[in-house]
């Protein structure tokens, strides 16, 4: 349980569409895991054409799979006109990213009206053998319109 209420009831499938619009998530084959009111899982099976030159993950990849987990984790409280921006992120990587699927866990520490300030985990490997790769610290912008 997270103790956070979302504003829009809608807040699963309004994720899961805006997730079905982001033509980066296809071309890597990422998909969401879970949703629930502060929390986002993605997660990203392993490709070739998503490593770096020793055969990991490349990090990049592995920075826009937690983007868009935290920013979807944050996105689940925004209320339902809005749009979100990241508006910055550290990640530490702390590991080669070296396995069969890549999944990254993004949940809100502090929803504001606002920003919203986000961690997400990113763990790599195979099935009972995960470890974690990558850690993420996040802004997000609660972007509305008022026409």
């Amino acid at each position: 349980m997270s103790g956070f209420t979302p504003a829009d009831p809608d807040f699963a499938d309004r994720v899961r569409s805006s997730f079905a619009r982001q033509r980066v998530m296809d071309l890597l084959g990422a998909r969401i895991d879970a949703v629930s009111p502060g929390h986002c899982r993605i997660t990203l099976p392993f490709r070739d054409d998503l490593t770096q030159q020793d055969g990991f993950f490349h990090a990049g990849i592995t920075s826009t799979i937690a983007d868009s987990a935290g920013g979807y984790a944050g996105f689940t409280l925004m209320p339902a006109h809005a749009r979100v921006l990241t508006v910055e992120f550290k990640i530490n990587l702390l590991r080669p990213a070296a396995g069969e699927r890549m999944v990254a866990e993004g949940r809100v520490v502090r929803a504001g009206r606002n920003l919203t300030f986000t961690e997400v985990i990113v763990d790599v490997g195979d099935d009972g053998n995960m470890k974690t790769c990558a850690s993420m610290t996040q802004t997000l912008a609660c972007l509305t319109t008022t026409n």
